[in-house]
């Protein structure tokens, strides 16, 4: 079979091609045209989707593979009759081949001036379906990648011409330019002047300008890297929509202006840290009262509900009954799926009754011999504190 004739190469604004089956696979559907528009998925960047119109019908492009230079179109359904040599008309669909072209061609950018800066390798491409994934081969700061986002996007306003072509040996040869791995055959070349030379084999605009802007949303390290996010054009200008409304939302919540929502956000910050620790007084007065408390009655087990404490707190209660009373020592309280508790003992092991309890309520939790913390879910701290009252005894030997 002829290989396929990548019109996506010569013609990426092209939305609709006539073009004529070369072969056809039932069993998959699939078939393979003469020529096509249709990019086959590849060097990070997903495959098209459209339609495919034939004589006897049309079907949606659910998928598109190149396999030794032939494009097959992996297809919902295969109209009756549809068979080589048949007449085919491709569409696309434009708004995402035009959104993987703009995030394809802002990748190239950045990525050719964080090498020209700071010698960044690109070691890792993905389109994805919210942002572009770009793992580089060293770690940058935010001052490297606040200069580097500011120069791709003054190559983007430049508004210059791309170049695209297959160098002749010699040329490619004598050429510099980025590449993943080594190279053999011919090499289509993306030259964006000012800011990259790059072997690929993806779709572009045509000038920088249509890329609208470049945006690195997110970088962390990976793998004695970074890993970034970025967008670019339509999806940085929905990430600041995005951004805008979430701004609204907060500067709703703290009834303050836009400018002014990270006042407010300190703000609310510090009386909440002043809240919190006027909270954790409290507790300790509360839990010393329960301990004194307690200690009137030492031979009892002191089991006491109290809503509202978090993992920290029933910690901290059950350790300091611990310190008033010899026996079984228990905190309870209320959680969204059922209750935490959290056992003691100052002269006993506490496991083997935590065990029994999980069994008994299909709970989770585990600790040391003097402490065991954990949660049972589908049950009341009412139904915990039943169970420890009777099983009390059933502490093991002294620790």
């Amino acid at each position: 079979m002829s290989k396929t004739v990548k019109l996506y190469e010569t013609a990426p604004f092209a939305r609709t091609a006539e073009s004529v089956v070369a072969a056809v696979d039932p069993a998959a559907p699939r078939v393979a045209l003469a020529a096509t528009v249709f990019y086959p998925e590849g060097g990070g960047q997903g495959a098209d989707r459209g339609v495919l119109h034939f004589g006897a019908g049309s079907a949606a492009v659910l998928d598109v593979h190149e396999q030794d230079g032939v494009v097959w179109h992996t297809l919902d359904a295969l109209p009756a009759g549809v068979c080589a040599g048949s007449p085919a008309r491709c569409q696309i669909d434009w708004a995402r081949r035009f959104d993987h072209m703009q995030q394809h061609t802002g990748e190239h950018i950045l990525s050719g001036t964080l090498h020209r800066l700071f010698g960044a390798e690109n070691v890792g491409f993905h389109i994805g379906g919210e942002a572009v994934r770009m793992d580089t081969s060293i770690p940058l700061s935010d001052g490297q990648l606040r200069l580097a986002e500011q120069q791709a996007n003054e190559a983007v306003w430049a508004d210059r011409p791309l170049r695209i072509w297959y160098p002749e040996p010699a040329e490619l040869a004598a050429l510099a330019y980025r590449s993943k791995k080594a190279l053999t055959g011919p090499v289509r070349i993306v030259e964006i002047p000012g800011a990259d030379v790059c072997a690929c084999c993806g779709t572009h605009v045509e000038r920088t300008g249509q890329v609208g802007m470049v945006k690195i949303l997110t970088a962390e390290r990976y793998k004695g890297g970074m890993r970034l996010a970025v967008v670019c054009g339509g999806r940085a200008l929905a990430a600041f929509e995005g951004m805008r409304a979430r701004q609204a939302d907060i500067g709703a919540l703290l009834s303050a202006q836009a400018d002014k929502t990270a006042e407010a956000v300190h703000r609310v910050y510090d009386e909440y840290a002043a809240l919190k620790f006027a909270h954790y007084g409290l507790c300790g007065q509360l839990f010393d009262a329960l301990a004194a408390q307690a200690a009137t009655s030492p031979e009892q087990p002191a089991v006491y509900i109290v809503p509202g404490l978090d993992p920290d707190g029933l910690h901290r209660l059950a350790l300091r009954l611990a310190q008033a009373v010899p026996g079984l020592c228990a905190a309870l309280t209320e959680t969204e799926k059922g209750a935490g508790y959290c056992l003691a003992s100052a002269s006993a092991d506490v496991r083997g009754l935590t065990r029994a309890l999980n069994a008994a309520f299909g709970g989770r939790g585990g600790g040391k011999p003097g402490c065991c913390q954990g949660s049972c879910a589908g049950v009341s701290p009412g139904q915990l504190a039943e169970y420890l009252h009777a099983h009390a005894g059933d502490l093991n030997a002294p620790k």
